[in-house]
């Protein structure tokens, strides 16, 4: 079916209560394998390809967004394309001959100040062309090339009466929140502050969203949804199923070449991963 907008699935999502996934894609085969996911749950889905996933790609933009892109109007699941933590403004301004209906622009490492002028300039570019635009207050943490950062450390987590102000000067559509996750866990032990979660719900007036939710228990995403939570990011999930299946292949098969015998385990591991979470969000 035709791509169809982040905006329109998240505020669904947030009218029905319920959350929607936004999944990373790095490869063509995390693009099936979240299409495949979403049609198997009947759920829709978002396919986000981070800023860190085009520098793997050499920079380049246009190849694996058109891939996913592609993979996303062939399937009959409802999924959008999403560019993630941007900080570079080139890349920014390469969402929208590529077809991207939202970007996540990410200017949580520059001071208060900064930070609100860099996103309002970018929401204003971004609403010009109908691009909806989500972005981060507070420290979520767990990024390559980060120090380690400890999601419970006092001054990390977002404060609601400042999430208001930056929402009001921003004019952003959604607002990433620091609330006891982290970025790249690969082990589901994170606690949220659900209470947290609950006063940035009633006191920001759009939908929040959880980044690092690979490393948050079932039943934590289930509770911060109920709390107030409505995009829920999912990568390293998908990475440990990936690369669990290739190593499994790898050790059985110590002679074997056609990178197609492991590749489509491996893609089978993440569409189960991708519509287990999915399951989680009704």
């Amino acid at each position: 079916m035709p791509l169809v907008s982040t905006g329109e699935l998240v505020s669904g999502a947030r009218a029905a209560g319920h959350g929607v996934a936004a999944f990373n894609v790095i490869t063509l085969e995390h693009a099936e394998a979240v299409a495949l996911g979403a049609e198997r749950a009947g759920a829709p889905a978002i396919l986000q390809i981070s800023e860190n996933a085009v520098k793997f790609h050499g920079g380049r933009l246009s190849a694996i967004a058109a891939a996913t892109a592609a993979v996303a109007r062939a399937s009959s699941a409802p999924l959008s394309l999403h560019l993630d933590h941007v900080t570079d403004p080139e890349l920014l301004r390469a969402a929208h001959p590529e077809g991207f209906s939202s970007v996540m622009f990410d200017a949580s490492k520059l001071s208060y100040g900064a930070n609100v002028k860099a996103t309002a300039d970018a929401v204003r570019w971004g609403h010009e062309r109908g691009i909806w635009i989500e972005a981060e207050l507070g420290e979520v943490g767990g990024k390559e090339g980060e120090a380690p950062l400890d999601a419970h450390a006092p001054g990390v987590r977002t404060d609601p009466a400042e999430a208001v102000a930056y929402v009001a000067e921003t004019g952003v559509d959604a607002l990433a929140v620091a609330v006891g996750s982290s970025h790249a866990m690969t082990e589901r032990t994170a606690s949220l502050d659900h209470e947290l979660i609950a006063a940035l719900a009633t006191a920001v007036p759009v939908p929040l969203v959880l980044h690092g939710s690979s490393g948050v228990p079932d039943d934590e995403i289930r509770q911060a949804i109920t709390s107030g939570m409505v995009k829920i990011n999912i990568g390293t999930a998908l990475n440990t199923a990936f690369t669990g299946e290739v190593r499994a292949h790898l050790s059985a098969d110590e002679t074997g070449v056609d990178p197609r015998k492991y590749l489509a385990p491996a893609r089978e591991a993440m569409a189960g991963t991708v519509a287990g979470f999915l399951g989680l969000l009704k």
